[in-house]
């Protein structure tokens, strides 16, 4: 048995988890403001819990073999200290920690949608946009830790006025973002969403959403040829999400006369579970 614990960056989550992935006695607490008192939150409900170690899921470029986080995130004070260090010392219980975008990928390689694949990729579409890259089963995190930072691809450049986008500014916020300037009014993401049938300037902001999110899976598609792209964050709760995706990689397939592959994509099979379980699969197969 493990404690699995997904710090994000306005609560923390925990379960107690066995070695199948099964989840028991989950609950949360508002992220603390100083890294001692998460250290001091995560020794309370340690001590309350029989288990035999300790699975984190981090925001930032962690670098699991170091204990360290690099980057930046929403939580300052987590970037610098030996995280894993520190908490096995004063626990004195092993201690393994992963980026949680890597978590929610891994959580799909072992028990969800990838389950039955060795190479994918999996892209987290909330925020902004993110990722992981899967090879045998693992995580691919490239030389400087930035793999599967899909966010930062460019999806639209301009020669002439030197002006591009990085494929993070046509995330789910920023549409709400784009509606909102030009109604001059405030809406929810998911009513845009919903009501788009209803409303051309909500229709022409999901429709850019839609393509540019199905040229970012066209262009992982032929840069790492992935058995499978998950589809995870906020918009994975959509039921239409696949077939709008597959509409528009229909068209761009069609255009690119070369192209003769198209992308199977799928969406991910955990929501707030995705990174608590797969901080548990690394825990388990980093000790193999």
């Amino acid at each position: 048995m493990l404690l699995g614990i997904d710090v994000g960056g306005t609560s923390v989550k925990y379960a107690t988890c066995d070695e199948k992935g099964h989840l028991f006695d989950k609950g949360s607490f508002k992220t603390p403001d100083t890294l001692e008192d998460m250290y001091q939150a995560i020794e309370t409900i340690f001590k309350e819990r029989d288990v035999d170690g300790i699975a984190l899921s981090m925001p930032g470029a962690v670098a699991s073999d170091e204990g360290v986080i690099y980057g930046a995130s929403a939580i300052d004070y987590i970037h610098g200290p030996n995280i894993k260090k520190d908490l096995e010392e004063r626990l004195q219980t092993r201690v393994e920690l992963e980026n949680d975008a890597n978590c929610a990928a891994l959580a799909e390689v072992w028990l969800g949608a990838a389950k039955d694949n060795q190479d994918c990729c999996f892209v987290v579409c909330g925020t902004g946009i993110g990722g992981a890259v899967i090879k045998d089963k693992k995580i691919h995190k490239g030389k400087h830790l930035h793999g599967g930072e899909f966010g930062y691809m460019i999806n639209n450049f301009d020669a002439d006025s030197l002006e591009f986008n990085f494929w993070s500014l046509d995330s789910t916020v920023a549409i709400v973002k784009g509606v909102e300037k030009e109604l001059g009014e405030t809406y929810d993401g998911r009513y845009i969403f919903d009501h788009a049938d209803e409303n051309e300037v909500f229709k022409k902001y999901v429709n850019r959403f839609y393509y540019a999110l199905a040229v970012g899976i066209y262009n992982i598609q032929y840069s790492y040829d992935p058995e499978v792209i998950i589809i995870g964050g906020g918009i994975s709760v959509r039921e239409d999400m696949i077939d709008e995706i597959n509409k528009r990689l229909d068209i761009i397939i069609d255009k690119v006369e070369p192209a003769r592959i198209k992308p199977v994509v799928k969406k991910c099979a955990f929501a707030n579970d995705a990174n608590i379980i797969g901080a548990i699969y690394h825990y388990l197969t980093i000790s193999k």
